[in-house]
């Protein structure tokens, strides 16, 4: 059969323009100095704990007491372990959610962790148990506050402003600062200075990037581990509006549900249509946020629905193996400990996620490809049952390949085609489960000449 293979970017460019003044303003986005780094760590791990975990709720109401906060033990070095164990590489703590009791020992208000039973800051032995297992931590901290006084006057942004100034001083290196845009719908119509938080983040942690309602990660749109077919970092920078992040977040406890799907007309964020009618245009990554189970707080009722490892496995290979980063909610239980079904779950997924490249057949680095590779052709040594290809882009030339096929080439000479996509970014993972004595890579369309960091493939 005629596949076409001369058909492909080197020759008409699947009919769209391969160079000029429009394509060069397509590549010219490419990732910040931070950005790149978290791209090298695409999977990092939330932890939900605080008053809801002691009050066995997902939303608290702002007339909590520090009294119910009844917790007595936690134990952080499990909580690092079995994340660890999972393959992640990071930690961010809900330091302060929604219904304003903060884990640390903060001097900008009394409801806070060290007038509790427990009197212990746990955004500091957490951050030394990261350290000491060579884990990144990272810090929430929810611009809503239920229960300070000052929410909704402008002397709540200084209240917000001391709260971030503690976290970033007190608490070695951050990786990432995640805010958020959840309001009730009967809070005050406050306006958060945004521009003075992200000044602070970049005084003071000049290395962490800042999501969701930040200019470094951008929100995936759901919560329910679901990406895009066509995952772009390179989209209009309209799309940094915090405010249109907070429009879209969650406004109440019943809003879960909503959360869960995507919405259909935001599917398309970064093709040639969407960008060359966008003045500015803006390197803007997507992360994935998903709980291991229902709800992102603890409850012993939750303990059924922790998802099963095939379920995280499949989340990971269309988050992490589709230009995302995720971001996975593990929330410890009132004992202060992970509950042993999510750690056992943990250590699986890690094991899976080992065995993606575990076993490699070929791998090679491209680089720039010239006018005479329209396609790529990869000979093994012996015919080879492939499970994966993984193939990454080099970013820091921005994202161009926009369609791309994979063919495997049978003992008889003959191909089969077994892949067709569109974006790769900072890491596309195949699965494929055929056997073959070769893999031909050919690249449909692109913005300018790809360039091609790496590709492997893997038993």
């Amino acid at each position: 059969m005629d596949y076409c293979f001369d058909k492909n970017w080197t020759t008409d460019n699947n009919n769209a323009a391969l160079e000029g003044a429009e394509v060069e303003r397509y590549i010219s986005a490419v990732p910040s100095k931070r950005q790149l780094a978290a791209a090298s760590k695409p999977f990092y791990a939330f932890v939900h704990f605080g008053m809801n975990t002691a009050t066995g709720r997902e939303w608290g109401s702002g007339k909590e007491t520090v009294s119910q906060f009844d917790i007595e033990k936690i134990n952080p070095a499990q909580w690092v372990t079995a994340i660890k164990a999972s393959g992640a590489t990071g930690i961010i703590l809900t330091c302060k959610h929604h219904d304003g009791f903060c884990l640390w020992n903060t001097a900008a208000t009394d409801f806070n962790v060290m007038n509790s039973k427990l009197k212990t800051d746990i955004v500091k032995l957490l951050s030394k148990e990261c350290a000491a297992q060579g884990m990144d931590f990272g810090v929430y901290l929810s611009p809503w506050d239920m229960h300070d006084s000052r929410y909704g006057k402008s002397e709540y942004n200084d209240y917000f402003c001391e709260q971030l100034t503690e976290l970033l001083t007190g608490y070695g290196k951050i990786f990432e600062v995640w805010f958020d845009g959840a309001k009730g719908r009967d809070a005050v119509d406050f306006e958060y200075d945004w521009e003075r938080y992200y000044k602070l983040v970049r005084e003071l942690q000049p290395d962490a990037n800042i999501a969701i309602c930040g200019p470094d990660i951008r929100w995936i749109g759901n919560e329910a581990g679901k990406t895009r077919n066509s995952e772009f970092s390179v989209v209009p920078s309209y799309l940094r509006d915090a405010e249109k992040t907070s429009e879209k977040s969650q406004h109440g406890e019943d809003e879960a549900g909503r959360l869960l799907k995507l919405d259909s007309k935001d599917e398309d964020l970064g093709s040639r249509s969407v960008l060359s009618k966008s003045a500015d245009i803006c390197w803007y990554p997507a992360e994935v946020d998903v709980s291991i189970r229902k709800g992102w707080f603890y409850s012993p009722k939750g303990n059924i629905t922790v998802k099963s490892v095939r379920k995280l496995f499949n989340i990971y290979l269309t988050s992490v193996g589709n230009n995302c980063s995720l971001l996975l909610n593990i929330p410890p239980d009132k004992k202060g400990v992970i509950h042993k079904k999510e750690v056992k779950t943990l250590k699986r997924l890690g094991r899976m996620i080992a065995s993606v490249t575990a076993e490699p057949v070929l791998t090679a680095q491209p680089g720039k490809l010239s006018k005479d590779e329209g396609f790529l052709d990869f000979d093994f040594k012996e015919k080879s049952r492939i499970k994966y290809a993984v193939i990454s882009e080099d970013i820091t030339q921005s994202q161009r390949v926009e369609v791309f096929e994979l063919f495997i080439k049978k003992a008889d000479g003959t191909f089969k085609p077994v892949y067709k996509g569109t974006n790769i970014g900072s890491k596309k993972i195949i699965k494929i489960g055929e056997s073959c004595t070769g893999i031909r890579f050919i690249i449909r369309q692109s913005r300018s000449a790809p360039i091609i960091k790496e590709i492997g493939f893997y038993k």
